[in-house]
């Protein structure tokens, strides 16, 4: 299923058949480019006309349009406008009800939990002058204050809302039509953002009532999904997390809250292709949507054991058990998702020959983030395994780490001590159940360790636990944004900051970049020629560029780049489409210049060599995944539907 956005109801994407003549009929190149359209984003109230100059019919805003011709009427600008790039032209519409859209980049908010809200202001000057301010806090929680009480702030549009946002459910467009870089005081390097957003529906941003809100998250439930490394030497941890379970499904039963909390729990080893004794890369014992109670969840685990024979390296399949937990279990039924990894072992990276899944862990995160999906790691740093302590740690710490809290959930357990191990499966099982209790019944927080003074806390919180709280709040706000139909406010364009206003480390919004099959295709074919070459350089430093000036030679996407001897630096070469050589962020592959890459030694360029290809693999999925794929204007043409592909994973 293809999904469309919308503010005002879903667009439907219909592939079209066009006329003989269509496929002749180009838009309008942007000025300079020789491969990029120009595309212009309908503001409300934007009419499609028959002829330029006649009144027509109105279309949904933040409708992208491409642009076929410009036509002078008296004082106004008509534009000739198709819905894709296939020669489909619709008609005519006034400029003036438009803004140009130069790159197709998107902006996602982070989750509100711990940061300031996002302020929408009129003039970029003002952003800036915040984010200079000696004291930020002092200029900004005034303007916040009022924007509370519904009282005016004149340098303010509007502000972000209370409640998570959630694109992934219904996707949004916040377009990037600018920005500049502003290095504050604080020592970080800030985008200021010029964006648009449109929301018919004003009335949904406001803040619940406190007894709506309690009676919203009456539906709010769990899941814990243990994902469990069943190899030899894992068998005391295996049954030590079967008795923590058992346990906290007692409790549950005890206080009626069977429905509220569900636990799951998958068993992983390693490549069977490799040892076929090893019986399954990953295997589901307990879907938690399935599970009736304890006595249910250990019939359905009673089989499990440790592996009778040893995998064929140190490391094993972990990625393929967490993908399984996050591909199989349907994360929508519940309000809190958890994901606990339990583990004495590296985990085999994507680009090893042995893994099934053929992930990073950064591109596992990201799947777990995209079906908001909390990821821990319980660590056991068994005396065996000390040569691959630390590179495991560095994976792992890779993964778990959380957007919302800004630091890894991974938690090593010295020694593999199983008591020490027993105590915090069974702390974080319990954290987690009696936050759900606290959140079913509306209750406050009150006695929470986070109300104590942070001196306070530092010296008595378990770290673990204190995580935890922090997640579920988190979370709740998302399963209260999402059941109150939360929408981004309702603005035209405006400046903001891509960080907090004040806390300036961290993120108040994603940038995703909207491809085309056909962008997202020819960067993957550039991407494997660009590592085949570099495979070839580790041999001869001097093939690399050689073979690309080579390349680039007859590619010829634009006969005026410089693609002869004396492109030293791949940006010079115009390998990579416009689409991603416009963008206002710097690209670690179109920056790599000759000189660096023959100072780098074989283990640096070997490591260039996999962030490409764990990219690439992720190419493939994206190209896979129908129910992302997004029609940005009805009645277009489906191969211009687009993918928003984070802007981390572009080259």
């Amino acid at each position: 299923m293809k999904k469309s956005y919308g503010f005002s109801g879903l667009l439907c994407a219909v592939a079209l058949s066009l006329p003989a003549h269509a496929a002749d009929t180009k838009p309008l190149l942007q000025e300079g480019k020789h491969t990029l359209f120009q595309r212009i984003l309908t503001y409300p109230g934007c009419q499609l006309a028959a002829k330029a100059g006649e009144a027509g019919k109105e279309q949904p805003a933040f409708s992208r349009f491409y642009v076929y011709q410009r036509e002078k009427q008296g004082q106004d600008e008509w534009l000739q406008i198709g819905p894709d790039s296939f020669g489909h032209v619709s008609g005519w519409m006034k400029a003036s009800c438009t803004v140009d859209w130069k790159v197709q980049l998107t902006l996602a908010f982070t989750n509100p939990a711990g940061r300031h809200p996002m302020l929408f202001f009129k003039e970029k000057g003002d952003v800036e002058s915040l984010l200079n301010n000696a004291k930020p806090a002092a200029a900004l929680e005034p303007m916040i204050a009022s924007l509370n009480q519904k009282k005016p702030v004149p340098q303010v549009l509007a502000r972000e809302p209370d409640y998570m946002v959630d694109q992934l459910k219904n996707f949004y467009l916040l377009p990037v039509l600018g920005s500049d870089d502003v290095f504050t005081d604080t020592g970080f390097q800030v985008r200021v953002l010029n964006v648009a957003s449109v929301s018919e529906n004003g009335s949904a941003n406001a803040p619940a009532k406190a007894t709506d809100e309690k009676n919203m998250m009456k539906g709010f439930s769990a899941s814990v999904v243990f994902v469990i490394d069943s190899t030899i030497s894992m068998g005391p941890y295996i049954d030590r997390t079967k008795e923590a379970i058992d346990k906290i499904y007692k409790q549950i039963e005890k206080e009626q809250l069977q429905d509220k909390v569900k636990f799951g729990l998958v068993a992983y080893r390693s490549s069977v292709k490799a040892v076929p004794g090893l019986e399954y890369d990953a295997k589901m014992y307990v879907d938690p949507n399935t599970v009736k109670d304890g006595k249910d969840f250990l019939a359905k685990v009673h089989d499990l054991k440790q592996a009778t024979v040893s995998s064929s390296k140190v490391d094993e399949d972990a990625y393929a058990g967490v993908m399984t937990a996050l591909d199989k279990v349907d994360w929508t039924q519940f309000g809190a998702r958890y994901v606990v990894l339990i583990t004495d072992a590296g985990a085999l990276d994507g680009t090893d020959s042995l893994s099934s899944t053929h992930l990073s862990a950064e591109q596992v995160r990201q799947e777990a983030a995209y079906r908001g999906v909390a990821l821990y790691t319980l660590h056991l740093k068994t005396p065996d395994g000390k040569k691959n302590h630390a590179s495991a740690a560095a994976q792992y710490q890779e993964l778990t780490l959380n957007p919302f809290l800004h630091k890894p959930l991974y938690y090593p357990i010295d020694s593999g001590d199983v008591n020490s191990f027993g105590t915090i499966v069974d702390s974080l099982s319990n954290a987690i159940t009696a936050q759900i209790k606290t959140a079913w019944s509306g209750e406050e927080t009150a006695g929470s360790a986070l109300g104590a003074s942070p001196e306070y806390a530092g010296k008595k919180t378990d770290p673990l636990l204190s995580d935890a709280e922090k997640l579920s709040k988190a979370m709740r706000l998302a399963y209260l944004g999402e059941k109150q139909g939360t929408q981004v406010p309702p603005v035209f364009k405006s400046w903001i900051s891509d960080r907090d206003l004040v806390n300036q480390n961290l993120p108040a919004t994603e940038v995703r970049v909207l491809l085309t099959k056909s962008e997202l295709s020819d960067l993957s074919d550039v991407m494997k020629k660009i590592v085949n070459a570099a495979n070839e350089g580790m041999i001869s430093p001097d093939d690399m560029f050689a073979s690309l000036r080579s390349l680039a030679a007859t590619m010829g996407n634009d006969p005026n780049q410089a693609k002869g001897k004396n492109a030293t630096r791949l940006g010079e070469m115009g390998l990579l489409g416009e689409y991603i050589e416009s963008l206002p962020y710097l690209s670690e592959v179109l920056s790599l210049d000759e000189e660096t890459w023959k100072s780098w030694d074989g283990l640096e360029q070997e490591r260039f060599i996999r962030r490409l290809n764990t990219k690439l693999n992720y190419y493939q999925r994206y190209n896979e995944d129908a129910d992302r794929w997004v029609a940005l204007a009805p009645d277009s043409d489906s191969r211009d539907n687009v993918y928003p592909v984070p802007l981390e994973n572009l080259p």
